[in-house]
């Protein structure tokens, strides 16, 4: 089971990563924070310092990845091509 499905690039994901140093993703809905931050951290060669989940009401589940100090979220959102 493949965790992490894709990247959220809305106007609130996208103005969290400078302000935050958080990437907003959608996970599969049975997801754990351990398994969303393992892995993050496996596919991006980065330290997650916390993970919040959000259960929407259309049977996906948003999954917020805060970076660790010393990694920035613009960095992985470029690579990402979200800015």
């Amino acid at each position: 089971m493949t965790t992490l499905k894709y990247p959220l690039a809305t106007e609130k994901s996208v103005s969290v990563i400078d302000k935050s140093n958080v990437i907003t993703y959608v996970v599969d809905f049975r997801a754990t924070k351990t398994q969303i931050s393992e892995e993050f951290e496996k596919l991006f060669n980065v330290k997650v310092a916390g993970v919040r989940t959000s259960n929407m009401p259309t049977n996906y589940k948003k999954a917020y990845i805060k970076l660790a100090k010393g990694y920035k979220a613009s960095d992985i959102a470029i690579k990402l091509k979200l800015v």
